[in-house]
């Protein structure tokens, strides 16, 4: 009789589990929940060893693109999880086409009121993955920051700069916005570093000790040449640029700092001034004059003869 007795307990909380449930289109009961909960993590787990297992793989394909491993394994994962959650919500609450179709307007209803930005996001992530504009690896600069690309997830791109501070930045951000990729397309790159000298010098001197400053520095090739151009006549300086090439672009600003080094001191050995802005103040009718301190003051007459 005891026995009876919990048997009867068991059947009723079989019952509870076991029992459907119906709200509008939708259908199930305690126990398809969690079997549709079950499949969805057994998705996610699914999808992120079939993505690195691809990964792994094709990196072994030395004449691939080192970014398209991570593109294909990206994409894979995405496949599996959707097609996971499709699953899951057909085992859990007896999902069909038409319950597919008020899901996806009420999920447009909502990025109506809210989720068009995370939906932008979405979609960018997208495009950074088909399109491949930046990849994985890539040299990017963004606005004032600048680092490796480190991983392209859905809504968002890791950024990680040379002080190995990760930067979260939006995938629209990405798209839409203006950044200077230093590993797209021609592995070359041209560096301009602007050099500013006063009145007076001796120009061929100056572009003599230029060219100089370049010899022998590394990751500068030679082929392009290097060169120098006469911008302008600026209001305190003549203005120079020294231009050359470099094929070792995520180290442009350590060339950049080796050669301005060499051009400080090639300067001051030739003698050629570096300018700074100077303003020059007329003083006319000796309202103002020096005290014994060197500070300007004004004369007491002047004063009395503006004030009458």
């Amino acid at each position: 009789m005891f026995l009876q007795g919990w048997q009867d307990v068991l059947a009723r909380i079989w019952y509870y589990l076991s029992h459907k449930y119906t709200i509008g289109n939708l259908e199930g009961s305690v126990t398809s929940l969690f079997g549709g909960a079950l499949i969805f993590a057994l998705a996610i787990l699914f999808s992120r060893t079939l993505s690195k297992l691809l990964q792994r793989r094709i990196a072994k394909r030395a004449y691939l693109d080192p970014g398209l491993h991570y593109t294909i394994g990206r994409l894979t994962q995405y496949l599996v999880i959707t097609l996971g959650l499709l699953v899951a919500l057909s085992f859990g609450v007896g999902l069909n086409l038409t319950s597919i179709a008020v899901l996806f307007t009420a999920l447009s209803v909502g990025i109506g009121f809210g989720l068009q930005y995370i939906a932008a996001d979405i979609a960018s992530g997208f495009i950074l993955l088909f399109e491949r504009p930046v990849r994985v690896g890539d040299r990017i600069t963004i606005g004032e920051d600048e680092g490796d690309v480190q991983s392209i997830n859905l809504r968002t791109t890791v950024v990680a700069t040379n002080d190995r501070i990760s930067i979260i930045v939006p995938n629209s951000k990405l798209v839409s916005q203006r950044l200077i990729n230093w590993s797209y397309g021609d592995p070359r790159a041209r560096l301009a570093i602007p050099v500013s000298v006063a009145y007076g010098s001796d120009i061929e001197l100056v572009t003599n000790t230029l060219l100089k400053a370049v010899e022998d520095v590394e990751n500068v090739l030679l082929d392009p040449v290097p060169k120098v151009q006469f911008l302008k006549f600026g209001d305190w300086s003549l203005d120079f640029r020294l231009l050359l090439w470099t094929n070792r672009t995520r180290l442009h600003m350590q060339i950049r700092s080796d050669i301005n080094y060499r051009i400080e001191r090639l300067f001051r050995q030739a003698g050629i001034e570096i300018p700074f802005p100077q303003t020059e103040l007329r003083l006319r009718g000796g309202a103002l004059h020096l005290d014994t301190g060197d500070r300007l003051v004004a004369d007491e007459k002047s004063v009395n003869e503006n004030v009458d």
